[in-house]
């Protein structure tokens, strides 16, 4: 429309159909709107930016403000990401909605129409016990450390007025709990990319990711929220993944941090993965990787894992920098005991005795690790996959935890 036609329209306009030009529901694409018909849960899988929060927290505003809900929970994958985005962020509760009351020490939203919504945290889902709410909002679903547990409680607590009802809003992961949710016959999925939002984001964030990961599977995954399947021929499987999954660590007898060097400090990640051990099997305790780091940047960082888990050494491959790897690391902490590791088979011929070790069941992820995991369940030995770092520091762990050398167990609290 030319210039002065739009002009003279929006003069034309009565200040309440200007008013109808603010809201939501004109604002929204049909992605972002409550489907119609008879559903309990609302599943919107979106990529990065793609606006899902923003539907979560207007679809919650409107009900609270419409007298149609009273007792709403707010779940999140923890505490903190409740909090700082379905609350407090650019899209949460208080920039989406007039004269609410944010009570952070109690951890509720206050509407001025009555409504009370409860912060909630998916570490935990007996923590969801005893709650009763008419409506649910449960963000980055498939983030959730148990999943499958939080949604059961979370359900559970949908037992008041007369049509109480969930949303939630995630970008998809190829967990069980999210393709189970997806096939169920109470459940309706609406879909939207970054792509979608892309007028709503930063200046060239869209073009600048489209860019960098392309039509890979992170890219795919991430930016056109599709849900990324097992990839054929891979060495490890998600089921594996989450069936060994705990929220809770037995005393280790053992704690490596492996490091796998960047060949450059021009982006190329440096995979940082720290696993300990106990009778139970291994448990993988944190993954700090991190790209575009200087030599001193990532030796700090690993150091800096080594203080934060007690562990009793690093095991760093060679192969790219030979003793000035171990160099690097000592001066980063002079104390620090590095052993040095070498590639002497090709990275299928190593990685496969700790994908066995998975399929057995002997290796735990203490939380969710997205990235790392969708490394090991991708990698499948090609020459055309991309270096899968995190994943080359994992199998140097297990392989110190479950070869040869071994440590005598020593006690590590009292």
């Amino acid at each position: 429309m030319p210039r002065s036609q739009r002009k003279s329209l929006l003069e034309s306009l009565s200040e309440e159909e200007a008013a109808a030009l603010l809201s939501w529901p004109y604002q929204a694409r049909d992605a972002q709107l409550a489907p119609d018909g008879d559903w309990r849960i609302w599943l919107f899988l979106g990529g990065r930016g793609a606006g899902k929060t923003r539907a979560g927290a207007e679809w919650v505003a409107a009900k609270a403000a419409e007298g149609r809900a009273g007792r709403i929970g707010l779940i999140g994958a923890t505490m903190r990401d409740v909090r700082a985005v379905m609350v407090e962020g650019e899209s949460g509760l208080l920039n989406v909605a007039q004269g609410l009351v944010f009570e952070p020490s109690n951890g509720r939203v206050l509407w001025p129409q009555g409504a009370v919504a409860t912060l909630l945290s998916a570490e935990e889902p007996d923590g969801l016990r005893g709650h009763q709410f008419d409506l649910v909002w449960g963000d980055e679903f498939a983030k959730w450390r148990d999943s499958q547990g939080a949604l059961d409680m979370a359900l559970m607590t949908l037992r008041l007025g007369d049509d109480p009802r969930m949303l939630l809003t995630t970008t998809p992961r190829n967990v069980p709990a999210l393709k189970a949710l997806m096939a169920a016959p109470d459940v309706v999925v609406t879909a939207s990319r970054t792509a979608d939002n892309a007028a709503n984001l930063a200046d060239g964030f869209y073009d600048f990711m489209r860019a960098r990961y392309g039509t890979s599977a992170l890219g795919r995954q991430e930016l056109d929220g599709e849900l990324i399947e097992d990839h054929e021929g891979a060495l490890w499987k998600r089921g594996w993944i989450e069936a060994a999954r705990v929220r809770d660590v037995p005393v280790l007898e053992r704690i490596v941090v492996a490091v796998d060097p960047p060949a450059s400090s021009t982006g190329d990640e440096c995979g940082i993965v720290v696993v300990g051990r106990a009778k139970e099997g291994a448990f993988v305790l944190a993954d700090r990787s991190a790209g575009s780091l200087t030599p001193a940047g990532w030796a700090a960082r690993v150091c800096q894992a080594y203080a934060d888990f007690e562990a009793d050494a690093i095991i760093a491959e060679a192969n790219q920098g030979g003793e000035m790897v171990k160099s690097v690391l000592q001066q980063a902490d002079a104390n620090a005991p590095v052993t040095l590791v070498h590639a002497t088979r090709g990275k299928l011929t190593r990685a496969a005795p700790a994908a066995a070790l998975y399929e057995a069941g002997r290796v735990h992820h203490a939380g969710c690790f997205a990235e790392l995991e969708d490394q090991m369940c991708h990698y499948d030995g090609s020459k055309s996959a991309q270096s899968p770092d995190r994943m080359d520091a994992l199998v140097w762990a297990l392989a110190d935890l479950f070869g040869s050398r071994r440590a005598d167990p020593k006690i590590r609290k009292l």
